[in-house]
Order: C-alpha cells, then sequence, then structure tokens
C-alpha cells in the first residue's frame, strides 16, 4: 500500500546540526574524515536565510534532504574551506583543464559557490526543483541585501557507484520500484561509461544529469580513502563527481529539473 507523506520545506535550524553532519559524511563517504565535517555543520547553520531543509515532523525534526551553497571565497580563512579546497585542486589534478580553471577561480577576485546538496535513500526526486528554486530566489533576495552571494560559478560534488559487466548480469531483471508518491509542499543512470569491459559509473541523485548538462567541467574521481571491494562481497564500488556550473546557467539548469521532475498532481 501507498504511503501519503507531507513534506515540509525549512530554513536551517541549530537543532539540525547533527543530522546535517551526518549527510555530510554521506555525501563525502570514506573521505569524509579528511574534512571538517563540524565545521561545515556550524558554517551552513551561520546562514539561515539561504539554504533548504525538508522534514516530514515539524521544523524542530531531523531533516531528511538538505541544499544549501557556501561561498568558497568568503570563507577561504576557515579550516574547513582551505581544506576543500586543497581537497578538490588534489582531485581535479586528473583533469589540468579544471584544475587550472579551479586554480584560477579560487585565487581571483571572483567567488565561487560550493553547493552541498544530499538527502536519504527513497527521498523522492520532485523534492529537488522546489529546492533549488528556493534557493535561486534566495540567492537573488541576498544579493539585493548586499549579501556576498554573487557567484561567478557553482562547484558540486556528488556521489556516484560502479558496477562491472558481471555485476550489471547478475541485475538483469531486477526490478526496481520508486518510493511512493508523496506531497512536497513549504514553511535512472546519468553517466555511463562501460567501454572494453570496464565498470560502468552511475549516479545515485537523478538530477545530476541535468547538472552534468549544464557544467562547463566534470570530472569522476575515487575517494582517497576507498577500499577495493573483494571480488564476491556484495556492495557498491562508492566514487565521486565533481562538477563545475558557471553560474549565469543555473536558471537554466532550474528549469530543466522541475520539467524533468514535477509534482505528481
Amino acid at each position: 500500500s501507498l504511503v501519503d507523506v507531507d513534506f515540509e520545506f525549512f530554513d536551517p535550524n541549530p537543532t539540525d546540526y547533527m543530522a546535517l553532519k551526518r549527510l555530510l559524511a554521506q555525501l563525502f563517504q570514506s573521505d569524509a574524515e579528511l574534512l571538517h565535517l563540524h565545521e561545515f555543520s556550524e558554517l551552513i547553520l551561520s546562514q539561515p536565510l539561504v539554504g533548504t531543509t525538508v522534514k516530514t515532523d515539524g521544523r524542530e525534526s531531523d531533516p531528511y534532504a538538505f541544499l544549501t551553497v557556501l561561498n568558497m571565497a568568503v570563507h577561504k580563512d576557515t579550516p574547513a574551506i582551505k581544506t576543500l579546497i586543497s581537497y578538490v585542486l588534489d582531485k581535479a589534478a586528473a583533469s589540468s583543464t579544471l584544475q587550472s580553471t579551479l586554480q584560477t577561480l579560487l585565487s581571483s577576485p571572483e567567488h565561487v559557490g560550493f553547493v552541498f546538496s544530499e538527502r536519504l535513500i527513497n527521498m523522492p526526486v520532485q523534492l529537488v526543483p522546489p529546492m533549488y528554486r528556493m534557493l535561486s530566489d534566495e540567492i537573488k533576495w541576498a544579493n539585493e541585501e548586499n549579501e556576498p552571494y554573487t557567484f561567478s560559478h557553482y562547484l558540486f560534488i556528488t556521489r556516484t557507484y560502479r558496477l562491472s559487466p558481471e555485476d550489471e548480469s547478475a541485475m538483469d531483471g531486477v526490478e526496481i520500484t520508486g518510493p511512493p508518491a508523496k506531497r512536497p509542499r513549504k514553511k535512472k543512470a546519468v553517466h555511463v561509461s562501460n567501454e572494453g569491459g570496464k565498470a560502468a559509473t552511475f549516479s545515485f541523485h537523478p538530477e545530476d544529469e541535468h547538472i552534468q548538462n549544464f557544467a562547463s567541467h566534470t570530472l569522476d574521481y575515487e575517494f582517497t580513502n576507498s577500499q577495493p571491494r573483494e571480488q564476491d562481497s556484495f556492495g557498491l564500488d562508492m566514487a565521486a563527481r565533481m562538477m563545475l556550473v558557471p553560474a549565469d546557467r543555473l536558471p537554466a539548469l532550474v528549469e530543466a529539473m522541475g520539467e524533468a521532475y514535477a509534482a505528481p498532481s
């Protein structure tokens, strides 16, 4: 039977600290220990007028999803952003073009916004378009108040997983069903590369297809602390994707998400 759930959208709230930290750990997986998740959580909570959490049991309950952006220039002297900049430049070394672009942007007067987006498994993708619409509006309103949210680019990191040809064969005929329809209210594979018998790469979040379409640069990379999975073991080989999106493409990206993932009527 279907369960009809009303989702509510809220500004970040101090009671969200632990839940945000858990979602950040989910986002960065085995590399989470290399980053300052506690300080990321504090920075997110320090700007309650930008960003959205999704809950089902009122403002004081734990969020099941969140979306926000941090200004990497404004916070460049904090340990969290210093470590994040070092991390992304290290990973971008696999693409000289991306690394050079990031080095130029992060050392110039331009402001890059790092987008944090994560949610629990089985949260419906239909929640994503309103979250991005709200973020876009909040950035615009913040700029009207002369707050530092004028970005030249947005940088995304998102989770991916890999399936070997044998894994894909084992999954043939397996029916994957989505979550039941749910109503949001306020206050399949994305990228595949399977050439020569290599593992195919998939995104956890369907909206990553649209982010990638609007990105000027995209790079798939391995987690530094990932452990190789034994051949016969159960589970997924986890990895990540970095995407750099020019800020002037955000409105079109938000529109594309809205068209692709309209809420059920």
